[in-house]
């Protein structure tokens, strides 16, 4: 493993930043392990879609210049070559690559084909990497801890594609939530988000209470999700529309979201 653990980067390294508290306590953790600076064959992206909410993008801000670590901020685009680079200023904050992407395939994504995480993320990050840092064979750093070991089956070389090496430090680390956050308790600096709230504002990989409660708090994050299901003719889940979810919401107090949800499926690669 190295003088510096699980940490280390040996060769060509994408640290994947979804934005949320894991990917921000796993970018210090290599950042510590190489003296506090990014190594010279170590990338830091964050793919954006649109739908991550301002405190996420406040915060990949602030880690990137507290700690003096350039981090590059990607959005797929339907022209070649699929993405873009965009930065804090730029960055859309209105669903806009989410829809184009929509309005191309003609359906939405579903618990069971994600293509939002696929096209707007992994595939975008893939082609930056392959195009402008030159790299055919590398591996990715992603932060998805000891105690989520339902997310632990993405670890190791994609059957599809054979040219990237995903690891899991902070599993090899035994890292879980606890740790994560008391880490954040004591810096000077944190994510402004509440753990149901995650980084892209209403997923349709939530579950039903985290849904419902975000709409109590916060009707106007509906909308987007109600256009595109109209746009389409066709929900994000079987089990309800968004329309249906913000009229249950608007009847209704926010409730504590209490033990574990079954209708949650997590949030793939834009989790904390």
């Amino acid at each position: 493993m190295g003088e510096r653990g699980c940490y280390g980067v040996e060769g060509p390294t994408v640290i994947s930043f979804s934005g949320g508290r894991t990917s921000g306590f796993l970018l210090r953790q290599v950042l510590d392990a190489h003296g506090g600076k990014l190594p010279p064959d170590a990338a830091v992206l964050f793919q954006n879609t649109g739908k991550e909410r301002e405190e996420t993008l406040v915060f990949i801000d602030e880690c990137s210049q507290r700690w003096g670590v350039p981090i590059t901020w990607l959005e797929w685009q339907a022209e070649d070559p699929k993405y873009r680079v965009v930065n804090f200023e730029t960055a859309s904050r209105n669903g806009e690559p989410f829809a184009k992407l929509i309005e191309k395939r003609q359906y939405l994504p579903n618990p069971v084909t994600r293509f939002c995480t696929g096209d707007l993320k992994v595939k975008v990050a893939r082609r930056y990497i392959k195009a402008e840092l030159g790299w055919d064979d590398w591996q990715s750093f992603v932060g998805i801890r000891f105690d989520e070991p339902r997310r632990w089956k993405i670890e190791g070389r994609s059957s599809r594609f054979k040219k990237e090496d995903l690891s899991l430090p902070l599993k090899a680390a035994r890292i879980t939530e606890r740790d994560v956050l008391e880490f954040w308790k004591r810096q000077p600096f944190d994510l402004g988000l509440k753990s149901y709230e995650g980084n892209c504002d209403l997923c349709f990989l939530k579950g039903r209470g985290k849904r419902l409660r975000i709409m109590a708090d916060e009707p106007g994050r509906a909308e987007w999700w109600i256009k595109m299901e109209a746009r389409t003719g066709q929900p994000f889940r079987r089990e309800g529309s968004y329309s249906t979810l913000a009229d249950i919401a608007r009847r209704q107090l926010a409730l504590p979201i209490v033990g574990e949800d079954p209708t949650d499926l997590g949030e793939c690669l834009c989790h904390d």
